[in-house]
Parts: structure tokens; sequence; C-alpha cells
């Protein structure tokens, strides 16, 4: 039976979600990948207990996680159940809805009937009575955005929320989803969104921005550019890649010469300031303090302690930037 580490919270950094009461860990713990059906149950295992461990307190799920859709919630909720419940009150289990989950009309994007569906269908893969926060997944051009947020407002009203977070938003989308929600006095407290040196489209759209102006915090997905920064790829493009085993996400033709040298550049960098390339990119988003908590996916656990040490120096100097700007310049321009 698992049993936490005493001193989980010792080493972890915390840090306040927008102007909200709640602290997230600096480091947050994705489940998108490694928790489908096919995937080792006794590393999935691992996973969540060495992130626990290193004072992670934050699990990030959506319905449609796996493969197949609804697998890493229900995988996660078994481990949850036979070993994690008693932590209950220490941990964050966030989830989402708003992707492809069935067939026929009402099986996608925000509607109402979606959305209601959504929250009622992970809670029972889970085996929850709530979720600490639920996520519209993403904007959806037809529904009313009045009806997505209502929907939104009444999850938690309802007791299956504590608080709301909005996915793949731009910035004007949020600023008059934070002006509807405000209305209904409801807890929307963070943006989940793509950030990362090499992709840079929450400062473009307006997001970040927006989000500090607002008092909303960040949660960001892909801060190692689906694993462009680590050290995979200072070589070239190995075998065991994700590349090579799934090229839905990041696709062996966008991995131009031009990247794979900004990306050698970049570990250079990294090595000077004393850390690895992942924890220089984890640090790099996490540096002015917008971004409350950067989420990491992980195969092995050594991953996790390793990525944890980011947290150690998420300071840079005006060279540094410069620098980091200049690869990313040269990465996007080709």
């Amino acid at each position: 039976m698992y049993k936490a580490q005493e001193k989980r919270y010792q080493d972890m950094k915390y840090y306040r979600c927008g102007s909200s009461g709640l602290k997230l860990p600096g480091i947050s713990f994705g489940l998108w990948h490694n928790f489908g059906g096919n995937a080792d149950k006794e590393n999935m295992r691992e996973l969540i207990f060495t992130a626990f461990d290193s004072g992670i307190t934050l699990f990030d799920l959506a319905d449609n996680y796996g493969p197949e859709p609804g697998d890493a919630e229900i995988n996660f909720g078994r481990i949850l159940k036979e070993e994690l419940y008693r932590y209950r009150d220490e941990i964050i289990i966030t989830t989402k809805a708003g992707y492809d989950m069935w067939e026929g009309p009402y099986g996608s994007w925000g509607s109402r009937k979606h959305l209601m569906a959504g929250i009622d269908q992970s809670l029972k893969r889970m085996g929850l009575d709530y979720v600490d926060i639920f996520y519209h997944h993403r904007m959806d051009p037809e529904t009313p955005l009045e009806e997505s947020l209502g929907a939104l407002n009444d999850i938690v009203r309802a007791g299956k929320a504590l608080y709301i977070g909005l996915s793949n938003y731009d910035g004007p989308a949020l600023r008059k989803a934070a002006a509807i929600l405000d209305d209904y006095k409801c807890p929307f407290i963070i943006n989940q969104n793509r950030y990362s040196i090499f992709d840079r489209t929450i400062e473009k759209n307006g997001l970040k921005d927006m989000s500090q102006r607002l008092g909303r915090g960040i949660i960001v997905f892909s801060p190692l550019a689906q694993g462009l920064l680590s050290e995979k790829y200072l070589n070239g493009i190995p075998e065991d890649s994700r590349i090579r085993r799934d090229g839905r996400f990041l696709r062996e033709s966008s991995v131009t010469p031009e990247k794979l040298e900004a990306v050698r550049r970049l570990n250079e960098l990294a090595k000077k300031r004393g850390q690895t390339l992942p924890e220089m990119a984890l640090a790099w988003v996490l540096r002015d303090g917008a971004v409350t908590s950067a989420l990491i996916g992980a195969s092995k656990s050594g991953q996790i302690l390793d990525n944890v040490k980011a947290l150690d120096n998420t300071q840079f100097s005006e060279e540094e930037l410069k620098l980091i700007d200049e690869c990313h310049s040269r990465a996007v321009s080709f």
C-alpha cells in the first residue's frame, strides 16, 4: 500500500492562481500521454506516486485523453481509489470537456448538453463526487458563449467542480468570458494554453496579457514543445522518439535543421546556467510570474524528478533572454 513521503512539500514551490485563494505547484503533472488503455499499469502508479512525493499536487486530465478517450480518467480513478484516496484533500484534480467524445451532434464542442454530460461522465470514470477545476476545452465558434459559460456556472453550483477554467481561448474571448462569469459570481480562476520557447501564441493573441490584467492564472501545456526542448533531439531525430512512434502532435517535417540548431544553442545556454535544456525551458515559461504552473508529462519517474529541478532557478538575465528570443526567431522563421 502506497504511503506518501512525509516531506513531499518541502522542495516544491507553490504560486497563487491569479487573484484566487488557490495555490498551485510550479510544476504540475498531465496525463495527456502514457495513461491510455495499453499503458503499463505499474508504471502509471509509479509516475503518480513520484509526482505526489515530489510535491506535485495537481493532476490534469481531460475526457478525451487516452487512447482510447476516457482511458486516462479510468486509470487515474483506479489508482486514486486503490492508493491515494486518503490524500484526496491534498490533491487538485482537473478535467475538461469540449473535444470529440461520442458519436452524434452532442458529443463535442460547447453546448450545455455536451458539457453537462461531459462532467457527469468524467466523475463516473474517476469515481469522484467533484473535481477541483473543470475546463471548457476549446472555444466553440457556433454555440453562444453565454450558453457554454452558463453550463460551467451551473456545474459549480451543483457541487461538481470547485473552480472553472478555460482552455485554448484567446485574449478577446477570455475578456468576454470573464465578464460573463463575473456577473454569475462564478469562481473562474485559470486558463490552460500551449506555451513554450518555440510557441508564443498566447503572447500574440493577448491571452497572457489579458490573464494578468484580469487576475486569472495560467497553466501551460507542452512547455517542452512536445519533447523538442528535451535533450532527445540534440543529434537529430532518434528512432524511439514520439515523432517516430506517434506523429499526431509533432511531425518530422516540422523539425527543420534550423530548429535543431536552435535546440543545440539553447542547450549550450542551459549548460552555462547549470541546468539541463528541459529544466531551462520550464524555467523560462515561469520566469515572469504570469504563468502559475507548467504541465509536464512523463514516461519515466526520473523525468519528473529532473523537471521539478527547474524551480531552483527561474531567473534570467537580459542577455540570456535575448539569446533565447534569437533562437526562437531563427527556429520559427523557416
